[in-house]
């Protein structure tokens, strides 16, 4: 009876060391993506061990910045999107406004003020009437300054060579800590179920 207990209860432990087996497996890959941050040499095999994330952070961050280039956002629809019609409107208006306000400020006090005013809305109406010229050109030399100086994928692969390694891994994991997670719960579950269907087998050929 003792003896047949024990086994019932050899049975029952199957599920449960199954999923401490798969989570702990599970738990031990996910550490590894990061850890060891720094290289550490196996003398004896010869080979040298480091975490995923720290050995392959230059390939990763040129990749990144690749991707953000080409699929996700370019130099170009940066400016575009600055210079929507709505913006356009505005930067034109700040512009007239501008240019009305420094003239007024900067004609000689000599100058009646009601011919300042007048000197100011002439012009203000000018860029009004040529305002889409205007824009079109400005937007035109921005862009082409833009791809000149501004380098998206150079400025996202320095900023992520620029973070300490740890530094580097609490962001990674800040961002994915649920997947994470639900890699570790799934290695328990599969264990789990490995373990009753081991269960099983043995229960039959008991």
């Amino acid at each position: 009876m003792i003896s047949s207990m024990s086994q019932y209860v050899q049975l029952a432990l199957m599920p449960l060391i199954g999923a401490l087996i798969g989570w702990g497996t599970n738990l031990f890959a996910v550490k590894l993506i990061f850890r060891p941050l720094n290289p550490i040499k196996v003398p004896v095999f010869g080979i040298e061990i480091q975490g995923l994330i720290p050995k392959r952070r230059l390939d990763i961050s040129k990749s990144i910045g690749e991707a953000l280039e080409k699929e996700i956002i370019s130099t170009e629809e940066i400016i575009e999107n600055l210079a929507s019609e709505k913006n356009k409107t505005e930067f034109m208006e700040y512009i007239k406004n501008l240019i009305a306000a420094k003239i007024t400020a900067k004609l000689p006090a000599i100058i009646p003020t009601g011919l300042r005013n007048s000197i100011a809305t002439h012009i203000s109406s000018v860029i009004g009437q040529n305002g889409n010229d205007i824009f079109e050109e400005i937007k035109s030399n921005l862009v082409t300054k833009a791809k000149e100086e501004l380098n998206l994928k150079e400025m996202v692969e320095e900023k992520i060579n620029s973070f300490d390694l740890k530094e580097l891994e609490d962001l990674i994991i800040q961002l994915a800590n649920r997947e994470l997670r639900q890699i570790e719960v799934l290695g328990g579950v599969m264990g789990f179920l490995v373990g009753i269907f081991q269960a099983g087998i043995t229960y039959v050929l008991m």
